[in-house]
């Protein structure tokens, strides 16, 4: 852990202090720090005062920032309630960036100190099992059990990086699952759960408990097809049975159309032009789609036309051919995972 806060931290500061809330309350869980010890952790680290409230039996705590105990008051409100729990911090003015999280990992703490939040952590590597396609069926079913996911409902997967940022995180079964394109924040929703305001996420195709591992794979997909800020976030129903065949494709797979768009896309024009080549169904509606004349678009054309060795015009197949191979060339290329730039220098380290 340290390491990675000393990595971080030369990329984003913001980012570093987040990881150190995160470590910090981490600790405190493994130690089973009583309450007023996590309340002085939570209130040290927003520097104001933190408090929490218990409805059965009743009992109010205030810690100020140096550790001391305060006199009881009213629940303020950043705060976070849950199984008749409530914590919260008293911050004077507006939030700071890190209010949010640092009430989060309160909130998880004191639950799990208090065991009310001990079923749904043991419970978190069931998720695992559950997305993964090896486990035999009935396991999983199991697996789906335990996390309270039964019954004929259909749900859905919610992928995001783990920097990823939720206006509105809905409750479900979560988890962080081992990817070939590194660890994904996976979420479980019902199948017609409004869509999800995370930036970037990609949501899967809906699925019963026992293919769940394909809206998984599909929602991966749609995750790598993002491209912020234009396209924070991707639903797997858009692209239809081509999410699928897009998730079922090798990442080393041989595909000679794929490698001819290279040269295409390292022009300027080659990403607006190929996405309107593709949704178009003519050169003039494709010049409508990319905002230019239709003469300039049929000269693009021809480029591609020379690039991947066939007219995507011709006929249905080369429209399709040029379709899948553009879509393959996004997920290939794409940064949607790396950890953004640094909004701010960073520190000297030192």
């Amino acid at each position: 852990m340290q390491e990675l806060l000393g990595r971080i931290a030369a990329l984003d500061p913001q980012a570093s202090l987040s990881l150190r809330v995160i470590a910090c309350f981490d600790e405190l869980i493994v130690g089973n720090v009583n309450t007023r010890g996590l309340l002085s952790a939570a209130a040290s680290l927003a520097g104001c005062h933190a408090g929490f409230r218990q409805d059965h039996p009743p009992r109010t705590l205030r810690v100020t920032p140096r550790g001391e105990l305060a006199d009881p008051g009213e629940p303020a409100a950043s705060s976070i309630t849950c199984d008749g729990l409530t914590v919260w911090i008293e911050r004077d003015g507006p939030a700071r960036v890190n209010d949010t999280i640092i009430l989060e990992r309160l909130a998880l703490a004191v639950r799990i100190r208090h065991g009310r939040g001990r079923r749904e952590s043991d419970n978190r590597r069931e998720l695992g099992l559950l997305l993964d396609p090896a486990v035999p069926v009935e396991d999983r079913r199991t697996a789906a059990a335990r996390l309270g996911l039964t019954g004929p409902t259909r749900y859905r997967v919610v992928a995001a990086p783990l920097f990823a940022v939720w206006d509105d995180h809905p409750t479900g079964a979560e988890d962080v699952i081992p990817t070939p394109y590194g660890p994904i924040h996976a979420l479980v929703v019902p199948h017609d759960h409004p869509p999800v305001a995370a930036a970037p996420s990609g949501t899967g195709l809906a699925a019963p408990v026992e293919h769940l591992h394909r809206s998984f794979r599909t929602a991966v997909v749609a995750l790598r097809l993002c491209a912020p800020p234009a396209t924070p976030s991707v639903l797997a129903d858009d692209y239809g049975g081509l999410v699928g065949l897009l998730a079922d494709t090798p990442i080393d797979a041989d595909l000679p159309d794929v490698d001819s768009l290279d040269d295409v896309m390292a022009h300027g024009w080659g990403p607006a032009t190929l996405d309107a080549l593709v949704r178009a169904g003519s050169v003039r509606q494709a010049a409508r789609l990319a905002g230019v004349h239709h003469s300039t678009l049929q000269t693009r054309l021809d480029g591609v036309t020379e690039a991947v060795g066939f007219d995507p015009f011709e006929d249905g197949i080369g429209r399709t051919r040029l379709g899948i191979a553009y879509l393959v060339w996004r997920l290939r290329n794409s940064r949607v995972l790396d950890l953004p730039a640094p909004t701010h220098p960073a520190p000297a380290v030192g």
